[in-house]
C-alpha cells in the first residue's frame, strides 16, 4: 500500500470567512462578518454595515494578521465579496491560498422518495 503524507495543520493555520445576514438594523449594521479557525474553532466577530471587498480587507488585517499571525489558507464561499480582485490582491501579497469551498446543493441533499 502506498504511503500518503499526512495533513499537517497548526492553530490558526485555516481560517473560514463568511457573512451572515442581513439583518434588522442594530446601530446601523446589518451583516455579520464571520473568522472561524479550523483547528481551535475559535470564532472572531464583527457586526458591519455592508459585505463587501473592504470590510474583508479591514477584518483580516484587524483581527487575524496582528493578533494570530498569517494563516496559510482562507476558505470562503463563492460570493462576490470573497472572490474579487481586492481580496486576490491582499492574498497574493501575504502569499495565503484562497480556497473556495462546494456550492451548496439543495436537490442533492434531499431526501430520496420511495414510490408507493
Amino acid at each position: 500500500m502506498p504511503v500518503s503524507p499526512i495533513l499537517v495543520c497548526e492553530v490558526f493555520d485555516m481560517w473560514g470567512i463568511d457573512f451572515m445576514g442581513p439583518f434588522p438594523s442594530s446601530f446601523g449594521k446589518f451583516y455579520i462578518i464571520l473568522g472561524v479557525d479550523y483547528v481551535s474553532k475559535w470564532v472572531e466577530a464583527r457586526a458591519t454595515r455592508a459585505d463587501d471587498a473592504k470590510i474583508i480587507v479591514e477584518f483580516v488585517k484587524a483581527n487575524n494578521f496582528s493578533r494570530f499571525g498569517m494563516p496559510r489558507a482562507i476558505i470562503s464561499d463563492r460570493g462576490t465579496y470573497f472572490c474579487n480582485k481586492v481580496v486576490d490582491t491582499l492574498l497574493k501579497k501575504y502569499n495565503i491560498t484562497h480556497r473556495i469551498s462546494t456550492a451548496y446543493h439543495p436537490k442533492q441533499m434531499a431526501k430520496p422518495r420511495v414510490p408507493c
